[in-house]
């Protein structure tokens, strides 16, 4: 059974920095374009930053040049490094293939930005 494990988010001020991790069980997400995905409350889910099984990355206009997507194969791991954070970064991430065929959402890690 594929499971996805978010973790690393909190509580942070205004352009401080997080470092998020998504570990799998039940499957090798090395084969796999992923991407971390946030939701913000009212608001759809959206992608906000890709890597592809080569390490090709892109990123949501809204995040680019402050958030890094990095995959560590070896650990079945992907990471998404957050820095100047700002209040509107704030949501549930998540992360998943970047298909249309989607492994079973976790449960996602909380990232609120506030002073």
């Amino acid at each position: 059974q594929v499971q996805l494990v978010e973790s690393g988010g909190g509580l942070v001020q205004p352009g401080g920095s997080l470092r998020l991790s998504c570990a799998a069980s039940g499957s090798t997400l090395r084969i796999y374009a992923m991407g971390w995905y946030r939701q913000a409350p009212g608001k759809q889910r959206e992608l906000v930053a890709r890597i592809t099984s080569g390490g090709s990355t892109n990123y949501a206009d809204s995040v680019k040049g402050r958030f890094t997507i990095s995959r560590d194969n070896a650990k079945n791991t992907v990471y998404l490094q957050m820095i100047s954070l700002k209040p509107e970064d704030t949501a549930v991430y998540y992360c998943n293939k970047d298909s249309i065929t989607r492994l079973p959402w976790g449960q996602g890690t909380q990232v609120t930005v506030s002073s």
